[in-house]
């Protein structure tokens, strides 16, 4: 690629956070403009954006856990950053600025965000997805090889959530917010020992922990043919669950169900 494109990319810096936590700097290089996407906590991520010679300009909340949100007020207080969340967690998310909702389109600099309502893991849940730059922000909603627990909505609800991101376009990076994706992997096997993308990807995975590398992104159409849980409608799925030309919910809540015991 030309040297001189570069300006007009969203450079994307991944930061870890506490035990399995990502927090993604998104970084604008024609309006200089920087996001914090899901700050666990503040000092980390005005550290490395003050590294990085960037001054954040803006934080994007996916949810309202604190693992999520922990940073929000820091990071306002120390650079006045706009605070950008789901209109329906307003009373949830600490100093939110702007509350958005479901098809709300979100402009960063010279890039533009859709936001997604995905609930399941949490009823206020949003996605943020770039299209121009083929990246979404999926929260705690899609994990490489996974999907997040269900602690505030139905297993109707996230089936429904996780087949709005099926849809998105299989050069889709997933930036996913937890490296949980050796253990979804294993989990994913349990289910399908003879899908061979899967065991390549249980194989690279492994490669990359046993040197606390990180897994992430993942590309959505390779999670198309792994991940169990976007493939409840799957006769595979189904039959590995005995749960055979079933609802693709119920096939989806026993899958979660399994991985919650696993």
């Amino acid at each position: 690629m030309d040297a001189s494109l570069n300006r007009f990319l969203l450079e994307i810096d991944q930061i870890s956070i506490l035990n399995d936590n990502y927090v993604y700097l998104l970084h604008d290089h024609i309006t200089n403009a920087t996001c914090a996407i899901d700050p666990s906590v503040a000092e980390p991520v005005l550290q490395r954006a003050a590294a990085r010679g960037w001054t954040l300009t803006h934080v994007f909340n996916t949810h309202h856990h604190w693992d999520h949100t922990g940073g929000n007020k820091g990071i306002k207080h120390a650079t006045g950053a706009v605070v950008i969340g789901a209109s329906a967690d307003a009373g949830r998310l600490p100093a939110l600025d702007i509350g958005l909702k479901d098809g709300d389109t979100i402009e960063f600099g010279s890039h533009k965000a859709t936001v997604l309502a995905v609930p399941g893991h949490t009823s206020g849940h949003i996605a943020f997805w770039f299209p121009s730059d083929s990246a979404l922000f999926p929260g705690d909603t899609l994990f490489s090889v996974g999907c997040g627990r269900l602690f505030e909505g139905t297993p109707a609800q996230m089936w429904h959530s996780l087949q709005r991101l099926r849809c998105l376009p299989d050069s889709t990076r997933v930036y996913c917010a937890h490296e949980y994706t050796l253990a979804n992997v294993n989990f994913a096997c349990s289910l399908e020992k003879e899908n061979r993308a899967l065991q390549r990807r249980l194989q690279d995975v492994k490669k990359l922990r046993a040197t606390k590398q990180s897994t992430l992104p993942t590309l959505l159409g390779e999670e198309k043919a792994i991940n169990p849980f976007l493939r409840a409608d799957s006769p595979i799925l189904q039959s590995a669950v005995g749960l055979v030309n079933s609802d693709p919910v119920q096939v989806f809540a026993m899958i979660r169900r399994r991985k919650d015991l696993f």
